[in-house]
């Protein structure tokens, strides 16, 4: 049995993705990020811009292993959402009144199983609500944490390098994230 490192070139023809271009790996990543662009500004519209400027600055990178295309978009998607965190935060704290702030808002997404009855595409829509809330909830490191490891279904080192920190950061986080979510989502079962 072979067994590789990540230092085994053997190991980087088997890890490294086979996308044929930058384009087909924006193609497939594109809805993923969308997601998580929109799960952590809250606001459809600035995922939209989040995403495409991450993308965009991606066409830099076009002569670069396909392999390290996939930390590379993360890391940049990350660093522009916590841009548009902190400008929106800096204009509604500037701008207007504590009590103005918009509490939520819905992001015009219609969730609906188009097979599924009402009764069912009700109890869907709630679960799905539920999901979503918690997510929000949740402090924003173990929201990243956990939106990368288990959406996405990155690596713990892909992860912590996306992050900016250590595999053992990545694994506290994602831990207290699930006990967080299990706590708050033990009736949607």
């Amino acid at each position: 049995m072979l067994v590789t490192t990540p230092l085994d070139p053997v190991w980087e023809t088997q890890a490294t993705p086979t996308w044929a271009s930058l384009d087909a790996f924006l193609a497939e990543v594109g809805p993923r990020a969308f997601r998580f662009a929109e799960a952590g500004l809250r606001n459809r519209d600035d995922a939209l811009d989040a995403v495409q400027d991450a993308m965009m600055k991606m066409l830099a990178y076009r002569e670069r292993p396909a392999g390290e295309w996939t930390p590379l978009f993360w890391s940049i998607l990350r660093r522009r959402i916590i841009d548009l965190q902190r400008r929106s935060g800096f204009r509604l704290r500037w701008l207007r009144p504590a009590e103005e702030l918009p509490v939520g808002e819905d992001s015009g997404i219609d969730w609906a199983d188009p097979g599924a009855g009402p009764a069912q595409a009700h109890e869907q829509r709630e679960a799905y609500a539920k999901l979503v809330q918690a997510l929000r909830d949740l402090p924003a490191r173990q929201r990243e944490a956990f939106t990368l490891r288990v959406l996405e279904e990155l690596d713990v080192a892909t992860t912590a390098k996306v992050m900016g920190c250590s595999e053992g950061s990545v694994k506290t986080h994602l831990s207290r994230a699930r006990q967080a979510l299990q706590s708050q989502l033990e009736d949607v079962r």
